[in-house]
Parts: structure tokens; sequence; C-alpha cells
């Protein structure tokens, strides 16, 4: 039962993110046919990455790995978790009041700092302006972060991970006024990523209040719990800071090639498909599970749930990355192929995709592996294995710059991710049994890898058969709709039958998930 419940944790979670990709490739298809890989693109991208940069620096490092175990241990032990969370939430709101004016303030010298190659033509200057109507997201989606958290860490996922729909469905319904209306296409957008985060608020708001707590309006302090939870959350900002410094660096070498920032942004997005569905699903789900199974001191237990994550994570990450790694082409063709999207565009982004796509697993492991040090309120050594990391995507990504162009910002975002993972399994070793792989886990992994391979080849194989339907505009999505479905069938089918999955567990969690 344990384990129904929290797979079904996993998929609650999953089945949300996933609706919300899937809007958010509505909202890229869209972009794409109107805007194609151009400066305009180039400018909103990167107008949009401040805010979500700063939100991961702030918000998700400091809340997601110090503030959740905190309050889900004070909820679980009957404390006065409630006013906890007040003063965390009413702090947040006078210190990113303060820092969302300033930063509005300094938005030439912020756009300077993600895009220096911007600074040679028009494109810096519109960033500058989308930048100054899309910073005040971070204003409220940071406080959304720490509702979700509230809610995940009490056992309600649903309304946290359906708030990211109404990011894209806002993009979507922005897009399709302006381009009725004639508004410029790129403003629109930006005014769209404000009027997001109100309305994801206004739902989280709605949910912690159903869920019992108040939070009524308290002057903000500084209390001994929050200086406690900022001497624990600080590291974990810092190790998100040096995450964002991968992204920054990666963005500052695209900016000198002419559309590459466009190019990368695309082919992040695809990837972010299964990271988001899978990687983040597991996370969210994980950490205040792993929390509450270490304060109860039940190493057992911790270690199944544990186990679990890593082994829904890798049966539904291997594939997606063999898939988006050996079909890139015919995906990133079928789908933004039209309008102002160009052939040029399709070959850098598949490429893109595809060197993506190896890191991918890495990617989604971070979330599995880094619950085990933040549910101990361990957040230093993650930030220490941050920063070599960020050494090693330096590195690459300026070295190998001169010679390769902007894929370098590519590669070395993948060879980081891999460098970070080397280090948090060597790391989690000395953890005990809650760390250790259990004897179902050992089975299946090579199953998983196995089938993960071999649908590969028949991917390969079908993109083959299709390949003349891939290039007819009446024919080009049934093909690629035929080639995914065909590769599903060859990894589940084999999956089932080599035992690296059991359908019967995936039932009763899907059916506990839609329980409620």
């Amino acid at each position: 039962m344990a384990r129904i419940r929290l797979v079904a944790g996993f998929v609650t979670v999953g089945l949300w993110t996933l609706l919300s990709r899937v809007f958010g490739f509505v909202r890229d298809v869209m972009m794409a046919a109107y805007l194609g890989a151009g400066p305009v693109t180039d400018a909103f991208f990167v107008a949009f990455a401040l805010p979500n940069m700063f939100r991961r620096f702030f918000a998700e490092g400091a809340f997601n790995f110090a503030f959740v175990p905190m309050f889900a241990k004070k909820h679980e032990a009957g404390e006065d978790a409630e006013s906890f969370a007040r003063d965390a939430f009413w702090g947040m709101v006078a210190l990113l009041l303060v820092f969302s004016i300033l930063a509005v303030i300094a938005m030439p010298l912020l756009v300077w700092a993600m895009a220096a190659g911007f600074a040679q033509d028009d494109r810096f200057d519109m960033a500058v302006l989308f930048g100054r109507v899309a910073f005040p997201y971070i204003f409220f989606i940071s406080l959304v972060a720490l509702l979700s958290g509230m809610l995940n860490a009490v056992g309600r996922f649903t309304a946290a991970a359906a708030a990211p729909v109404l990011l894209n469905v806002t993009f979507v319904a922005a897009m399709f006024l302006a381009e009725r209306a004639g508004w410029p296409i790129g403003l629109a957008l930006s005014w769209a990523v404000p009027v997001a985060g109100v309305v994801q608020l206004a739902l989280l708001w709605v949910a912690v209040r159903r869920a019992g707590f108040a939070m009524r309006f308290r002057r903000p302090r500084l209390t001994p719990e929050l200086k406690r939870l900022a001497i624990i959350a600080a590291p974990a900002v810092l190790a998100g800071g040096v995450v964002q410094i991968n992204l920054l660096v990666g963005r500052q070498v695209a900016s000198f090639t002419e559309n590459a920032v466009s190019w990368l942004s695309y082919a992040d997005r695809l990837y972010q498909l299964p990271l988001g569905v899978v990687g983040i699903a597991v996370g969210v789900v994980l950490l205040p599970e792993l929390s509450r199974r270490l304060r109860a001191g039940d190493a057992g237990a911790g270690q199944h749930s544990f186990n679990r994550g890593l082994e829904f994570a890798l049966f539904l990450t291997l594939p997606s990355a063999v898939a988006l790694a050996v079909i890139a082409t015919p995906i990133v063709s079928v789908l933004f192929g039209r309008g102002a999207w160009t052939l040029a565009d399709t070959e850098a982004t598949a490429l893109a995709l595809a060197i993506y796509a190896l890191g991918l697993p890495a990617f989604v492991l971070h979330k599995v592996l880094q619950p085990l040090f933040y549910a101990r309120h361990d957040t230093r050594r993650p930030f220490n294995y941050a920063v070599v990391s960020m050494v090693v995507n330096a590195v690459v990504a300026i070295g190998l710059m001169p010679f390769i162009g902007f894929i370098a910002a590519a590669i070395a975002t993948s060879v980081a991710a891999w460098v970070m993972v080397w280090q948090l399994w060597a790391g989690s070793r000395g953890m005990g049994q809650a760390a250790q792989l259990d004897a179902q886990m050992r089975a299946r992994l090579w199953r998983i890898v196995l089938a993960a391979l071999v649908m590969g080849l028949a991917l390969y194989g079908l993109s083959l058969v299709f390949a003349e339907w891939l290039v007819l505009s009446g024919k080009r999505y049934l093909a690629l709709l035929a080639i995914i479905l065909g590769g599903a069938v060859v990894y589940l089918g084999l999956a089932q039958l080599i035992g690296a999955f059991s359908l019967g567990e995936m039932r009763a969690a899907l059916r506990r998930s839609r329980a409620p």
C-alpha cells in the first residue's frame, strides 16, 4: 500500500505536469510560427529567463530544499506549522517587493549579464523592455513556490502541479489576442508573464485556505525559526545560484551567434517535457516523503521511497532520452517547421536537442539524489558539488566555443550534469540503508536499459520507413505519431515481457491518483 501511495503521488504530479508541457508545446509551436528563431524571440527568451533564474535561485532552491522538510516535520509532529509558514510568507512578500523594484531599475545591467552579445544589435533594447514588463513575475511565482511547498508537505499535490498549466494557457491566449488585435507578439508575451503569476498565486492561495491554513497577514519579522531556515537554506540558495550560472554561461556563449539563443531555448523546451513530467514529479513527492521517514527513524521505508523514486524516474527517462536523441530532427521539423521557421533552424535545434538528450537522465537523477541530502538538512555538500559542476560547465563551454560555436553550450550542460550526478551518488554512499539500491531496483535496472536501447533501434527503423511522409505537410503529424507510438509499443511490450516494470502496480497507482 505504501508503494502504491508513493507512486500515485508521482503519477498525480506527473500527469498535471504533462498537461502543462502539452500547453507549453502549443505555446512554442505558435511562437515558432509567428516569430521563428529571430531577434524578437531571442529577446523574449532572455527576458523571460530573468525572473525564472531568480525564482530557481531563491524560491525553489531555498524553500523546496529547506522550508519543505522543516514545515513537514512541524506538521507531522503537530507543532504550529502554519505560524512558521506565515512568517516565511510575509517575510518573502517584503523582500520580493524591494528586490523586484531594484531589478526593474537595473534591467539593462541584468540583460547585459545574461546576453552580452545582444549589445551589438537591437536585441538589447527589446530585451530590456520585455524584461521590465515580465520581471514582476518573480514576486508572484516565488510566493507560489512557498505555498506549493506547504501543500506538497501535507500530501496535496494537485493544485501545485496544476498551477504551471495556467502559465502556458495565458501565453497561448496572449498570442491569440495579439494576432487578432495587431499587437506586437513579443510585448504581448511579456505582459502575459506577470498576468500568469497573478492567476497562479490566486489558485494556490485558495488551495492553501482549503487545506486549513488561513495565512492571515503578519508584520514581517525575523524569528529564531526563520534565522534557522536562512542558515539551512543559504547553501541551497548558493547551489541554485551555481546552477543558474551554468545556464548564464550557456546563454552568453549563444548570444554571440544570431538566433542561437532561440535554438537552444526551443531544444530546452523539448527535453524539459520528460524532465518536468518525471524529474519534477519525483522531486516534489520524494522530498517530503523522505523527510517524514527519516524523522520517524524508519530507514527501511526511506530506502523503499528512494528506490521507487529512482525506478519510476529511470523507467520513463531512459526511453525519453533515447527517443529525443534518435529522432531529434523529425521531432523538431514536425513541431516547429512552419511559418517563419527555416530548415537551418531545424538542423541547429535538432543538434542541440540530441546533445541535451544525452544529459537528460542526469538532470532527472539530480531530482532523485538531492532529496537524500536535503531531507537531512545537508545543503552544504550539494552546494560544493554544484561549484565543481559549474567550473566544468564553464571550462567546456568557453573552451569549445571558438571551435564549434554555440553548440558548446549544450555539450557543457550535459557534461556538467553527469559530473554532478557522480558527485551526488558518491556523497550518498555513507548515508546508510536509506540510500542503498534494493533488490528490486537492481533487478529492474538492466532490464530498463535493455528495453530502451531496443526501442531506440525500432525508432531509427521507423524513421526510415516514414521518411517520405515526414516531409509532407498533410501526413507528417501522423508519421511522427506513428513513429512515437511504435517505439512506445516496443518499449512497453519488451519491458513488461522481461520484467522491467509491473503493469499491475502502475494500474493501481493510476486508480489511486484519480481517487481524490
